[in-house]
C-alpha cells in the first residue's frame, strides 16, 4: 500500500490489513502496541510477514489519533446505515429524520452528524433558558437566609456572622454539567469538520457562563429524573451517553491530543438486541437486561437478556449475544449458556449471532434446548428482528 498525503492507517474490523515498512514510522508502531495491544493486533515487519506491516482491529470501529499526523481508521463490517440503526436503539436516540436523509458514507459522518444534533439542541435549550434545580447550601452570613443554624449561633455569641442553611435555585447543576462536559470532549475529538466544530464551541461556550465543567462517565446519563420541565434533557443525555460511552482518555496524560473514538461492536450488539427485543416484544411477554445470577455465596454473573411470561412469571428464554462468526458454537459459549439457565431454572437456551452459522447448534444438554439462532445486521434491521422472533416457537408469538 502506498502512504497517503493524510496519513490514515485505515482498517475493517477482523480483517487483516498488510503494509509497506516504510509506510508506517517504527515510532508510530511502537505507540500502537503500547497503547492501543487491546484494540488492535499488530505484527512488526520481520521474515513472516514478508518485511510488512500487518494489524488487525480487534473488534472496535473508529478514529483512534496515534500522533497529529498519524490516525488510524477503523471501518465496521455492517453497513454504515445499519449501524446507524443500531446506535438509535441502543441509545434510545428518538430522533425524528426526515424519510431518507439519515444517508451517511462513514462512521465520521454519523458522529458529526449526532454531534451536531447535540450541539443544536443546547442551543435551543439555552434560548429558551436551562433548567433550574435548587440546591442545599450552608454558609456564614452577616444576615438571616432559610434556616439559621441555632446551636451553632449560641456556641458563638459574638460572632456576627450567622450559619445559615438555605436553597438556592441554580443552573449549575448535573443535568447542565453532563451537557458541557461532553461538548468538551466533542470539541477533543477532532472528528467534526468546521461547520460542525464551530456549532459545538459556540454551544460550549454558551454553557460556560453558567455551568462549572465536571468530569463524567456515561454511566451518569443513566436512570435520570425527567418531568415536564426538563422532558427535552431525556434526548440530550441519551446523545451524551453515546458519546460518553464511546470517548476514550488520552494515553498521555496532561497531554493536548485529540481524543480516541471507539465503538465496542460486540458491546454494541448486546445493547442493540436488547433494546430492539424490548421494544418489539410479544405481547404476554417481557424482556430484561442484565439479569444477575447467583452460582454460589461467592460468585454471581449477569445474563445479557431473559425472557419472562408476564402472567407466571416465568423465565422462558435465556439467551446471549455473539458478535462473532466461527462455523460453529464454542464449547465455552455453550457451557456458559448452559450454566445460566440453570440457575434460573429454565429450560430453553439460545445463542445470538450476527451471521448464520455453518453449523448451527440444536442440541439438548441434560433437560435444557441449545439453540443458535440469527439477528442478522446485513439487512433491514427490523425484517431481520421478526425473522428472529419467528425463529422462536409459536406460543411465543401467539
Amino acid at each position: 500500500m502506498k502512504r497517503e498525503s493524510r496519513q490514515i492507517i485505515e482498517l475493517t474490523e477482523y480483517q487483516l490489513a498488510t503494509f509497506e515498512r516504510d509506510f508506517i514510522p517504527e515510532s508510530v508502531g511502537d505507540k500502537i502496541y503500547h497503547n492501543y495491544g487491546k484494540e488492535i493486533d499488530i505484527e512488526f515487519p520481520n521474515r513472516k510477514t514478508k518485511d510488512k506491516w500487518e494489524l488487525k482491529s480487534k473488534g472496535r470501529v473508529g478514529n483512534i489519533p496515534i500522533t497529529p499526523d498519524f490516525h488510524i481508521a477503523i471501518r465496521p463490517k455492517v453497513p454504515i446505515n445499519n449501524l446507524f440503526g443500531m446506535l438509535e436503539y441502543a441509545y434510545n436516540l428518538k430522533i425524528k429524520f426526515p424519510q431518507g436523509s439519515i444517508q451517511c458514507q462513514s462512521l465520521k459522518q454519523i458522529y458529526e452528524r449526532l454531534a451536531n444534533i447535540l450541539a443544536q439542541k443546547i442551543l435551543e435549550r439555552c434560548r429558551k433558558g436551562l433548567y433550574r434545580d435548587y440546591l442545599s447550601k450552608t454558609e456564614r452570613l452577616a444576615y438571616i437566609r432559610g434556616r439559621v443554624d441555632l446551636r451553632s449561633a449560641l456556641q458563638k455569641p459574638w460572632d456576627v456572622k450567622l450559619k445559615c442553611h438555605y436553597h438556592e435555585q441554580t443552573g449549575d447543576i448535573e443535568d447542565n454539567q453532563i451537557l458541557a462536559w461532553t461538548l468538551f470532549m466533542i470539541g477533543r475529538s477532532g472528528l467534526c469538520g468546521e461547520t460542525v466544530s464551530s456549532t459545538v464551541r459556540k454551544a460550549f461556550h454558551t454553557l460556560q457562563g453558567f455551568v462549572t465543567l465536571k468530569h463524567f462517565k456515561s454511566s451518569a446519563c443513566i436512570d435520570r429524573t425527567y418531568h415536564r420541565l426538563n422532558q427535552d434533557y431525556q434526548l440530550l443525555h441519551a446523545l451524551c451517553r453515546f458519546f460518553l460511552d464511546n470517548t476514550g482518555p488520552s494515553h498521555e496524560k496532561g497531554d493536548r491530543e485529540m481524543l480516541p473514538f471507539l465503538i465496542d461492536m460486540a458491546n454494541l450488539y448486546e445493547q442493540f438486541v436488547a433494546e430492539w427485543l424490548k421494544a418489539n416484544t410479544p405481547t404476554g411477554f417481557f424482556v430484561k437486561k442484565k439479569h444477575t445470577v447467583t452460582h454460589d455465596q461467592n460468585y454471581s454473573d449477569k445474563i445479557d437478556l431473559i425472557l419472562r411470561d408476564i402472567e407466571t412469571n416465568e423465565i422462558l428464554y435465556v439467551l446471549d449475544t455473539k458478535y462473532k462468526n466461527p462455523d460453529q458454537v464454542a464449547s465455552s459459549d455453550r457451557h456458559q449458556i448452559v450454566a445460566y439457565a440453570n440457575a434460573v431454572n429454565c429450560k430453553n437456551a439460545i445463542l445470538i449471532y450476527p451471521q448464520d452459522l455453518k453449523q448451527p447448534l440444536n442440541n439438548k444438554i441434560g433437560d435444557i434446548r441449545v439453540r443458535s439462532l440469527t439477528f442478522s445486521l446485513d439487512s433491514d434491521l427490523n425484517e431481520a428482528g421478526k425473522t428472529f422472533l419467528t425463529s422462536l416457537p409459536q406460543k411465543i408469538l401467539s
